[in-house]
Parts: C-alpha cells; sequence; structure tokens
C-alpha cells in the first residue's frame, strides 16, 4: 500500500476529485496549508505599508491506494493540477505499512476505499 500526498492549488480539486470518483476512488482527505517553494510572494498593501506574504495557500490531498493504483492517482493529479507555471505543486508516494478501519476492525487491502453501499448518515 502507499501514501499519495498532493500539494495542489485550490482550483485543481474538485477536477481532481471528481475524475478520481469516477475512477472508483471515492476516498481521500484534504487539508489546507501554506508553504513556500519558487513560487515568489504576494505584496500587499495593510495600513499604508508594503507587506509581501511568501507563504501561499495550498491543498493537501491524501489517498491511500494499493501499490498498482499509484500511477492512475498520479497522472489524474497532473492532469488537472499542471499548469506549467510555478505553484503547480508536488506529488510524494509513501508506503503504508497497515490500514486499519476503525468501526470494524478490518485491516488490510479492503480497508482502502469506501464500500460501494456505504454511505454516511446525516449529521455524523
Amino acid at each position: 500500500m502507499k501514501k499519495v500526498e498532493a500539494f495542489i492549488r485550490h482550483e485543481a480539486f474538485e477536477p481532481i476529485r471528481m475524475d478520481l470518483l469516477d475512477k472508483g476512488f471515492p476516498s481521500l482527505s484534504i487539508s489546507e496549508y501554506k508553504g513556500s517553494g519558487r513560487q515568489k510572494g504576494i505584496t500587499e498593501q495593510y495600513r499604508g505599508s508594503s507587506l509581501t506574504i511568501h507563504l501561499r495557500p495550498k491543498l493537501k490531498l491524501e489517498i491511500v491506494v494499493d501499490d498498482t493504483d499509484v500511477r492512475p492517482i498520479i497522472d489524474t493529479i497532473l492532469r488537472h493540477a499542471r499548469t506549467g507555471q510555478v505553484g503547480d505543486g508536488k506529488i510524494f508516494v509513501i508506503p503504508v505499512e497497515e490500514a486499519v478501519r476503525i468501526r470494524t476492525g478490518e485491516d488490510g487491502h479492503e480497508v482502502l476505499q469506501a464500500h460501494e453501499t456505504e454511505e454516511i448518515p446525516a449529521g455524523a
């Protein structure tokens, strides 16, 4: 098993999510992050002074999949996140030793993606 972590622009997320869902990968997590890299900062005016903000907003997308599914996940992210501009983000692939579904105690590969009939009740 592998965890694919991608730091992407906010606008790339929804097309990636929809494409992954269509390909049978409904389970993923996202977090808001700020970071710096080669992308230049943004200069803003604050109380009459110029202020350069070097940390740019990004989303961190995380998805744990079987080893054989890593390349299709990466290709999907690249298809929607790559603009060719500095700041498109990065993808990391990390080994995962074990996965356990807390609700049932199941472990291994069967816990990687949601069951087809599994729905989350309202308010859960």
